[in-house]
């Protein structure tokens, strides 16, 4: 359920905006969108598992604040990382 630590660092590598970039919306997203993917094949196999349903309930919202957070400040950088990541929006 949760990314090893080999994966999260790729997709640190692949969505940071400068060098040692780990906070940006970018790269935080990224890493939510790969654990809400995970936690969705999951619940595939375990449907009545309710406390991890919350937890992809709390990432689910967190990144949606983190990509609200981004669309405000800055529209075009917001643009460019759903289409990277293929959310619907």
């Amino acid at each position: 359920m949760s990314i090893t630590p080999d994966r999260k660092q790729e997709l640190i590598n692949d969505y940071a905006v400068k060098k040692g970039d780990t906070g940006s919306p970018e790269v935080q997203v990224a890493i939510l969108s790969e654990r809400i993917s995970n936690l969705t094949e999951h619940f595939k196999s375990h449907a009545k598992d309710n406390h991890s349903r919350r937890g992809l309930l709390k990432l689910v919202s967190q990144r949606r604040r983190l990509l609200d957070y981004l669309k405000r400040k800055d529209q075009e950088r917001y643009q460019t990382l759903i289409s990277r990541l293929g959310l619907r929006r």
